[in-house]
């Protein structure tokens, strides 16, 4: 049995990253990656809730990020396959009030996900910056099948992607409005001017796995919207059902995933463009000079050009000694702006 890397004074990983990874492909077990969410009052300490679900969790060798707060749970994990179904149970037994535990398996399982266990306790499971009284979680939107939404959309309703501008660049919902934001508590709140007289108007909602328009249909029908609808289960539940049931499927291109992979193709269609050359691409890479990071868009043919970066500054950096990139990284948020928003123009001509 391999030697556990958690603290359980602190409950989190003391490994490296290259080691973790390590570890993950030594596995000779398959893996599964759902995520699930839920709202409901979390009636026991944090603290304790969050230390119970660690210690299971690492019990099972489930990896992943989790955010744990008085409103509920949110979760993206990897499960070994052989434990999937205990898992379910545990999730039924003390998150789903005995219900059936309500997961999304992931489109593409082939790719590894997650690589460590991440649990935090946060004020919100999604960041949106709301109060407590501009939304009521009794009274949210309806929740569509694939097969309603699409008809829904095909009566002209009003469709609105709930991600951030870098997950709608490599994949939408035709005629969606993608607003033009780096987070969901800034977007949450351009709706009001976006959706201005169209209180009557039916309004579709999708993110990635829904959990971002549950609240966001409570705060539209706490402003006053009459009709607001969501995609049951998210991108991810729609792939799948579109696939089951032999349907069009009216999102085109990829699904931004938040873990290693980075992206979950759904349909052959590419969006996006590389943001170093302006070739047709939609794969998010990270910058490979680590004191920088950024998440952007790049094409095969420039990841070999340019070394998995997105600067010849930051090759020069991947080129120093370790010793010397650690120095660099120290205290440093990375070089260029949030996630994705250099745009192509701000890419171009640094090599």
């Amino acid at each position: 049995m391999r030697k556990s890397p958690i603290d359980f004074k602190r409950r989190h990983n003391l490994l490296d990253k290259k080691t973790l990874k390590k570890n993950l492909l030594s596995e000779d077990f398959k893996r599964l990656t759902i995520s699930f969410y839920r709202y409901f009052s979390v009636d026991k300490n944090l603290e304790e809730f969050r230390e119970e679900f660690y210690l299971y969790c690492e019990k099972l060798y489930v990896l992943g990020r989790v955010y744990i707060a008085s409103e509920g749970i949110n979760a993206q994990v990897s499960v070994p396959e052989h434990h999937y179904n205990t898992f379910l149970d545990y999730l039924s037994e003390n998150i789903y009030a005995g219900k059936r535990a309500e997961v999304k398996k992931a489109i593409d399982q082939e790719k590894s996900s997650f690589f460590k266990l991440i649990v935090k306790i946060r004020k919100n499971i999604v960041a949106d910056g709301l109060e407590k009284d501009e939304y009521d979680l009794n009274k949210v939107g309806r929740h569509l099948s694939a097969e309603e939404y699409n008809a829904k959309i095909r009566e002209k309703a009003i469709v609105i992607d709930m991600r951030n501008h870098y997950e709608s660049q490599v994949g939408r919902f035709k005629g969606a409005i993608c607003p033009n934001a780096d987070t969901f508590r800034s977007e949450i709140r351009l709706l009001p001017d976006l959706l201005k007289g169209k209180e009557k108007e039916t309004i579709l909602l999708y993110c990635t796995g829904g959990v971002r328009c549950e609240k966001t249909s409570s705060f539209l029908i706490k402003k006053g919207y009459q009709k607001v609808y969501q995609l049951k289960g998210g991108i991810v539940e729609y792939a799948h059902e579109i696939k089951q049931k032999g349907l069009e499927s009216e999102f085109k291109g990829k699904n931004f995933v938040f873990d290693d992979r980075l992206g979950e193709r759904v349909t052959d269609e590419i969006l996006s463009q590389c943001h170093q050359c302006g070739n047709l691409c939609d794969t998010h890479v990270n910058c490979k000079n680590d004191a920088c990071h950024i998440l952007f868009i790049q094409c095969l043919e420039c990841q070999q050009k340019m070394e998995g970066c997105c600067s010849k500054g930051c090759i020069d950096v991947t080129h120093l000694p370790e010793k010397e990139q650690r120095q660099l990284r120290s205290g440093v948020k990375s070089i260029f702006e949030s996630k994705g928003r250099p745009l192509r123009e701000k890419l171009v001509n640094k090599f």
